[in-house]
């Protein structure tokens, strides 16, 4: 991440601006900001470099849709599963939504190519390459899917699934079902920082003055941290980095941004 219509009905966000930017900086540490009021579906970030070309990109989806199509049974049928090794390291239980188009072939925040017909998923804080069994709750089917990208970016969800892996799980229908997520060790890759680099993430905005606006204003708070704003296909987002990019900080920094409308992401990029 170096940073759709009857399946994206809960992934929106809204910004209102009634106080405007010149009491910005005050705002932003007592009482928050306001934004121009938007109202935008979360992307995440920008994908980061890589040579890997196969699955993977989530966005946040909203209940039983996808995208106004769905894969052929013979299609999901056909789709790979992962093969973790060893016992789960975490598990966490909470909601589950997928995503089909118009997402299928855009890049994933791992830098490969989102196949809507692979066992892929989407979490915010996982480290990419990460295999997770998913399980849904209402009737016990279980499917195993790879981390491929981050999201999703809608506050009461922790696991966005691709189309193939929702349909073999019956949540596609649903749209957004209460699932466990079972994750396994990551793989290793050299020069790797096991523990994370972590950013924080805030978005999107219709209007991009309105992010470069927040931008700049972070930037004269957080005079150590790296600050730059980007465009998605939903809107523009913002995005802080810490100098050390570390899980602590992040998280400090995140804890310390009150919006009215929206709530900090704390986002890891690898």
């Amino acid at each position: 991440m170096n940073p759709v219509a009857h399946c994206r009905r809960a992934g929106a966000v809204a910004f209102g601006r009634t106080l405007g930017w010149a009491l910005l900086p005050l705002l932003l540490g007592l009482a928050g900001c306001r934004h121009k009021n938007s109202s935008v579906n979360y992307q995440p970030p920008p994908p980061l470099p890589s040579t890997a070309r196969n699955a993977g990109a989530a966005h946040p989806a909203q209940p039983g849709t996808a995208g106004g199509r769905s894969a052929s049974a013979g299609t999901v049928a056909s789709a790979e599963q992962p093969t973790p090794h060893g016992k789960p390291v975490s598990t966490e239980v909470g909601l589950a939504s997928w995503y089909g188009p118009p997402y299928a072939n855009r890049a994933g925040a791992d830098g490969t190519i989102y196949n809507q017909n692979a066992m892929t998923a989407a979490h915010r804080t996982l480290p990419m390459g990460s295999i997770v069994r998913v399980t849904n709750l209402t009737n016990n089917q279980a499917v195993f899917v790879r981390i491929t990208d981050r999201g999703p970016f809608v506050n009461d969800r922790i696991l966005d699934l691709s189309l193939a892996a929702a349909k073999s799980i019956d949540l596609y229908r649903a749209g957004v079902s209460k699932v466990r997520v079972d994750a396994f060790a990551p793989p290793v890759h050299p020069g790797v920082d096991p523990a994370g680099k972590w950013c924080v993430q805030i978005g999107a905005f219709i209007d991009q003055a309105d992010a470069i606006q927040l931008k700049n204003d972070l930037i004269r708070r957080y005079k150590t941290a790296k600050v730059i704003e980007f465009a998605g296909p939903t809107g523009h987002w913002v995005r802080i980095n810490p100098a050390n990019l570390d899980k602590t900080s992040a998280s400090q920094i995140a804890s310390s941004i009150h919006l009215p409308d929206a709530l900090p992401y704390i986002v890891r990029l690898n």
